[in-house]
């Protein structure tokens, strides 16, 4: 396909003003649409997570997927920093779950750390949590791993939210009083 970009020339393409700005509108919007997702842009680059576990102090920086797959000892080790703090359980954090945590580091251009102030909840917690607070589910994404409360350091938390709504892969819940924001791998819902 050619296209034609001129209107002067006999021997040069023609293409009015309309057609040229559709043509455009098009590479903007693929443009805009790799900017919007930025796991498809660096699909194949490392991909790193750093945190500071706001209950334990804890700290970790890892490269969790790297040479086109997820890297276990990496995973593991987030597995333990995203434990419940309250009884020491461990539970499989979703990869998924750090992809959207890369991006969203990604589309706020910062390398700092995400500020933990929930991870992994044993049912234990979670159901002591959920008697004194309407705000925990029952049935919280946080007892698979397919959740975290976080914030990133010196970022504002309600343009993280709008960051994550704008990803469109999974619930975001702001909760400004308390400055963090929920982000889960769950259904599209936004609270």
């Amino acid at each position: 396909m050619t296209s034609k970009l001129f209107s002067r020339s006999s021997d040069r393409p023609q293409l009015g003003r309309r057609r040229f700005l559709v043509a455009a509108s098009g590479v903007c919007g693929a443009l805009a649409s790799l900017a919007a997702c930025p796991a498809l842009a660096a699909s194949r680059k490392p991909r790193c997570v750093s945190f500071v576990h706001t209950h334990t102090g804890e700290t970790l920086r890892a490269v969790y997927f790297q040479d086109d797959g997820y890297q276990a000892r990496s995973l593991a080790q987030v597995d333990y920093l995203l434990r419940d703090f309250r009884t020491g359980d461990v539970h499989r954090i979703a990869p998924a779950l750090l992809d959207i945590l890369f991006d969203l580091q990604t589309m706020a251009n910062r390398d700092a750390p995400f500020e933990v102030i929930s991870g992994y909840r044993s049912p234990a917690t979670n159901a002591m949590l959920h008697r004194s607070s309407d705000g925990v589910a029952q049935h919280s994404m946080h007892l698979e791993g397919r959740a975290i409360d976080v914030r990133l350091s010196g970022f504002p938390t309600g343009k993280l939210a709008e960051h994550a709504r704008a990803l469109s892969r999974g619930g975001v819940g702001f909760y400004a009083r308390s400055d963090f924001v929920h982000v889960d791998t769950g259904r599209v819902r936004f609270w």
